[in-house]
């Protein structure tokens, strides 16, 4: 049998049908659900829940205790930080059942979210733009744009690398 080429540590849960592309490490206590994808050289840090059919690019980073729920679309190379939030509902309701409601959220190539911030869903955060720790997002974001605050706003913008230009 040959071994996979890529890590999982042995707290963690990966169902069935779920693919995980070689030199990814997924770490400490984290769940994989069917269908999710988890390209090449990615990194899941302690605590991360990848939700159903969810579709995580290749050079992907997140940090501990991030949710990724059904919805939300990451291209390559971004970046989570801790503790970041998404949403898939803008309405939920313990007593309703939404899941035929949920809301894209598309986190495009390069980009980059601070630790703590809050995405809320059906919104795109474009190519290397970065939204900034503890952020309430409730816009899209263009480009190379720098948006942080409650709630987020553009304050500027930023170079491929996330120099403030």
């Amino acid at each position: 049998m040959q071994q996979p080429k890529y890590f999982v540590h042995s707290s963690s849960v990966i169902d069935e049908n779920v693919e995980i592309g070689e030199g990814t490490a997924i770490w400490h206590f984290c769940h994989i659900s069917a269908g999710a994808r988890i390209g090449k050289n990615c990194n899941i840090g302690q605590n991360v829940f990848i939700g159903k059919n969810v579709n995580i690019g290749d050079g992907v980073k997140i940090q501990n205790n991030v949710s990724v729920y059904e919805g939300v679309v990451v291209e390559q190379d971004v970046f989570i930080g801790p503790s970041v939030v998404f949403t898939n509902v803008l309405t939920p309701r313990a007593f309703i059942n939404r899941k035929g409601n949920y809301q894209q959220t598309l986190l495009k190539k390069g980009v980059s979210i601070g630790a703590n911030a809050t995405i809320v869903c059906g919104t795109t955060i474009g190519n290397y733009a970065l939204v900034g720790a503890g952020s309430v997002l409730t816009k899209n974001v263009g480009d190379f744009e720098l948006w942080y605050g409650n709630p987020a706003t553009k304050q500027g913008q930023v170079d491929e690398e996330g120099n403030v230009v």
